[in-house]
């Protein structure tokens, strides 16, 4: 769904819908795939370091996303995960894989209160996104709202024809 909207219906939108159309492309975490947590993590990173460079490292991540599908992780530690996740952002233009690994990378070290599961620079950022998806109901990816309502009959297979049938039909 993201590569269609980003390919087909994003670019249409100023043009077609202006002032009347605002698309929110929120994260939702898919806990029965492990790594895919931390896809969202780095996600999460760019949103911190460069969020107008977010649909550019979404649409570079959708495109390398069987690399980072779990049999392609698991014999990986999780900061070589987050490496190659920093590596694939820094090939996008003003974005410091560095830096995107340096608000990934899980410390060794206890935190300061003795804590052992001390997360990571971003851990917060995505708290804060599972809580807004609970409160949406949002529950399953892909899942479209429309005026705060979620749109069931939009599914992850709907090409850009169809997007645009729906949107004609849908924004007044």
């Amino acid at each position: 769904m993201f590569l269609t909207l980003s390919s087909s219906i994003l670019p249409l939108i100023p043009q077609k819908y202006p002032g009347k159309l605002r698309i929110i492309f929120r994260q939702q975490i898919q806990p029965w795939h492990p790594s895919s947590t931390l896809a969202h993590e780095a996600a999460a990173a760019i949103l911190r370091l460069a969020p107008e460079k977010f649909y550019a490292f979404s649409q570079k991540l959708f495109e390398h996303q069987k690399e980072f599908f779990d049999v392609n992780v698991v014999k990986e530690a999780r900061n070589e995960t987050y490496k190659r996740l920093a590596k694939l952002a820094g090939e996008i233009e003003g974005v410091n894989q560095d830096e995107v690994y340096g608000l990934l990378e899980i410390g060794d070290e206890p935190g300061e209160d003795g804590g052992l599961n001390v997360g990571n620079k971003v851990t917060d950022d995505l708290k804060f996104l599972v809580k807004v998806n609970r409160l949406t109901g949002v529950h399953v990816t892909p899942t479209v709202l429309f005026n705060g309502v979620v749109e069931n009959s939009i599914s992850s297979s709907f090409t850009g024809q169809q997007w645009e049938e729906w949107l004609e039909n849908n924004i007044k």
